[in-house]
């Protein structure tokens, strides 16, 4: 048995919490994952893996290999980074998550660019909102978008990013337009998955500020979704200006309350330690910071 790829399996199975999902991930069949975990169980002489119909989670002993797994996983990838190749080639692969949002608006496209450019490195993309734990999901980077990046994290500013709100033409002709946020209380509105509700917060060109709750006719976990519905002429919609932008330009949404702004956040590169950043890593961050800050948001 090689047993650092079990390592790696019995990993990745504790992360996502499903031998089915890992092995989509890391392109195995259900029966080899299943296969690996048991052999780690085999020598170790333990059970790792807690497993039922609906969920699998990690035993005691689970708990105390899945620690010396990721000491003995990040290990490696640190010896396969310092011992770079003489030719200067990035090698390896990375692991980055991101919101589906921005992985189909800009990130897809960054990252084919940065992969042309180092034809021998590898890229893995989890396009979720998921808030994934870096370190258990062996993650290296994370896009993530937020006005309070997780203090626990080194946080690199890639770019800002704007909101506003949209609709489409036929549901304004219907609907009417709203002259000040606190008429939205009375529109249909699409917001962010949020128990159904949700507030919005403006400040216009004279300081002056207003939030008003909007109760969602239709809430979604990912902003891709609203922005479909916003274009169907399903309501209103809050959305990030790097996803609206293009349907704004062409006339199939309508920019509603221009006056009003919502708070600008920011996009950020997340990553767990400066220290014994991998070359790999480091190159595109770097990538990223250049590209983004000459977009015109």
């Amino acid at each position: 048995m090689d047993r650092l790829t079990a390592m790696q399996v019995f990993a990745d199975v504790a992360a996502s919490g499903s031998f089915s999902a890992s092995a989509e991930r890391l392109a195995m069949s259900r029966a080899m994952v299943t296969r690996y975990v048991a052999e780690m169980e085999q020598w170790l002489g333990a059970r790792l893996l807690q497993r039922t119909t609906r969920s699998v989670t990690l035993t005691d002993a689970g708990e105390q290999c899945l620690r010396r797994c990721l000491q003995m996983l990040a290990l490696v990838a640190d010896v396969e980074d310092e011992v770079a190749p003489a030719d200067g080639q990035l090698r390896g692969q990375l692991r980055l998550t991101s919101s589906m949002s921005f992985a189909h608006a800009h990130l897809a496209a960054a990252i084919g660019d940065f992969l042309q450019l180092h034809p021998l490195l590898k890229i893995d993309l989890d396009a979720s909102d998921r808030q994934l734990n870096l370190v258990e999901a062996r993650i290296d980077l994370a896009i993530r978008i937020s006005s309070e990046p997780d203090p626990a994290l080194i946080a690199r500013p890639l770019a800002p990013c704007d909101s506003v709100l949209v609709a489409s033409p036929a549901y304004l002709a219907t609907q009417g337009w709203p002259q000040h946020p606190a008429q939205l209380a009375e529109h249909r509105c699409l917001a962010y998955a949020n128990f159904g509700k949700s507030t919005w917060s403006f400040v216009d060109g004279d300081g002056n500020h207003a939030s008003v709750a909007v109760a969602a006719r239709l809430t979604a976990n990912e902003a891709t979704v609203l922005l479909q519905a916003a274009l169907a002429g399903a309501g209103i919609a809050l959305q990030p200006a790097y996803l609206a932008n293009a349907a704004l330009a062409d006339g199939r949404l309508c920019r509603v309350l221009p006056q009003w702004t919502p708070p600008q956040m920011t996009i950020y590169a997340l990553y767990t330690s400066r220290r014994h950043l991998p070359p790999a890593l480091r190159a595109l961050l770097d990538y990223l910071v250049q590209r983004f800050q000459s977009l015109p948001w």
